[in-house]
């Protein structure tokens, strides 16, 4: 069904070499304001969020949910590619594009919540698949926004929005200066994911809460550990040392989405 004719053969072309830098550097993405969405799902959810496409490229044998999507993609007059398969898979990060990818503008400046009432601050996560199963949970768990300190590795690189498996599109993500980031979180209960915090069951996180994650390397910063006006843990009666940052993360935001929904629950009723 698709005209052949102007498929993409040759590795210098335009789009081709785009796409390519923005897979590396968070560098070149921020110059070129945009990111790169990698298979089918990704590029449906960005579609389905009504988010802005500069282009898709796919190539290669579609599954019959591809093939639908590249045509709902020209139905919405964004421009599509084919790409020589091997082009394409070459490109990939995991040399499976499922013979889809799509190339996103960065989003821009987000209006703030006010007041804000629920935000997470992933502190010196490194590690993309963290970040990414992290930004995940709090999009499930109506996370309002998450502010991006200066040495979390980037939210938009490859390996982080495939692991956050479209919470990109549904979550407003912001880098900032831990300055921006103390104005932003004034008068809010700032909390510090530690293993010395109170249990986070003996804990009130019904009021305004901003949560800090931090890496599992170092864990917090010294500016994190300034900011925060309390530190919170999870209970963990197996004795283990920690947890994986994106687990340990996610346990506590639906913790505070528990405590925050309880006044619905009766919880006077005998057992």
């Amino acid at each position: 069904g698709y005209n052949t004719d102007r498929m993409i053969i040759s590795n210098q072309n335009a789009k081709l070499k785009l796409t390519r830098a923005l897979l590396g550097r968070a560098k070149e993405r921020t110059e070129a304001n945009a990111f790169v969405a990698e298979g089918v799902r990704l590029v449906e959810e960005a579609l389905a969020a009504g988010w802005r496409f500069r282009f898709a490229l796919f190539g290669g044998e579609l599954s019959p949910r591809a093939e639908a999507l590249i045509r709902n993609l020209e139905e919405q007059g964004i421009e599509t590619e084919e790409v020589a398969a091997h082009l394409l898979n070459a490109m990939s990060d995991t040399g499976n594009t499922q013979g889809v990818l799509a190339v996103l503008e960065l989003p821009t400046a987000h209006p703030l919540p006010t007041p804000p009432d629920f935000l997470l601050i992933p502190d010196q996560l490194r590690d993309p698949g963290n970040l990414g199963t992290l930004l995940r949970s709090a999009a499930a768990a109506g996370v309002q926004l998450v502010l991006l300190p200066p040495e979390t590795t980037d939210a938009f690189a490859p390996k982080v929005v495939r692991a956050g498996m479209g919470a990109h599109f549904r979550l407003p993500i912001r880098e900032m200066s831990w300055e921006e980031i103390r104005q932003i979180t004034g008068g809010m209960q700032v909390l510090l994911a530690d293993m010395q915090g109170t249990s986070c069951w003996e804990m009130d996180l019904t009021k305004p809460l901003a949560l800090i994650v931090g890496g599992e390397a170092e864990g917090a910063s010294p500016e994190a550990r300034k900011l925060a006006s309390g530190a919170i843990r999870i209970p963990m009666p197996g004795g283990s040392e920690s947890l994986n940052a994106g687990v340990a993360g996610s346990i506590l935001l639906f913790e505070v989405v528990r405590q925050k929904t309880l006044p619905q629950i009766n919880t006077d009723k005998p057992r």
